[in-house]
């Protein structure tokens, strides 16, 4: 590959029909922030990411940016960037493992090769979990048309954070989190006004260990996030936080249905630290 060559895979599936939408410039170091920015814009996925470097010590320097500003964290463009690399570099994606210096810390990824093709897994930093305000959770639920009485009871509303903090509401109705809809601008309005770069997150327990998943998202023609790698870390944080499962553990996620492109999210969750996201990806021809 040469110069800013513009790649674009799908994360969270082996379909490029399904999951995420990425776009991904594997040498970026010729590009300032303000090209990176319009090239994010103009692609117009959720995210695009841009590896602007190495380090002395291997690890490759990164920056993701969404359609109208950079964002700190994203999951499913990590894990893109890391197939992106693995199929490049290695072939066949059993290569070593690849180390992405973040604007929220260095983030290890391990690659392997499946039946499926090329998967990679992402370790987050050390998350948090915090109260949300009672203002926050009545707003989130005025933007949806619903009310506390539609709130999972053992799950209260949170601000899990495993690299962007993410508002996580939990519905305890698979029919109300199946069609509830939102006016888009509203939800981007809320989302400015309260300092949230990424996505709010809202969730169904399926079973002890299956969870769907819906991530609010309005940048460009989006208005929901298909998969979120960034959310299914802080989610974890959250089941963990709240005690909701024996750790340690793993739970999938199903998001992008609402949106017609499904994917799959795996979860693993330590008894302490970083949380593991993994999935596959395929290219987008």
């Amino acid at each position: 590959m040469t110069g800013s060559e513009i790649l674009r895979y799908a994360a969270f599936t082996s379909d490029p029909a399904g999951g995420n939408p990425a776009g991904v410039v594997l040498d970026a170091r010729a590009l300032d922030e303000t090209a990176m920015q319009r090239i994010a814009a103009e692609i117009d996925f959720a995210e695009t990411a841009f590896v602007t470097g190495r380090r002395s010590d291997g690890a490759r320097l990164i920056r993701y940016f969404s359609p109208i500003a950079e964002v700190p964290f994203c999951g499913h463009a990590t894990i893109a960037t890391a197939v992106a690399l693995a199929a490049r570099e290695d072939g066949d994606g059993d290569g070593d493992a690849i180390v992405f210096a973040t604007p929220v810390g260095d983030i290890r990824i391990e690659v392997e090769s499946g039946a499926d093709g090329i998967r990679a897994a992402f370790t987050s930093v050390a998350p948090s979990v915090s109260t949300m305000t009672p203002a926050d959770r009545d707003a989130v639920l005025d933007l949806l048309s619903l009310t506390r009485a539609d709130l999972d009871p053992e799950l209260p509303p949170r601000i899990a954070d495993a690299g962007n903090p993410h508002p996580v509401i939990v519905l305890a109705d698979r029919g109300t989190f199946d069609r509830f809809t939102f006016d888009a601008d509203r939800v981007r309005a809320l989302m400015d006004d309260r300092g949230w770069p990424a996505t709010i997150t809202i969730v169904h327990r399926i079973a002890a260990d299956r969870f769907v998943a819906r991530n609010l998202f309005p940048v460009g023609r989006i208005t929901e996030d298909p998969a979120t790698g960034s959310a299914a870390a802080a989610l974890g944080a959250y089941l963990r936080e709240r005690g909701a499962v024996a750790t340690p553990n793993r739970i999938t996620i199903e998001q992008g249905a609402a949106v017609g492109r499904p994917g799959l999210l795996t979860v693993d969750i330590p008894a302490e630290g970083g949380i593991r996201v993994s999935g596959g990806a395929a290219e987008m021809l």
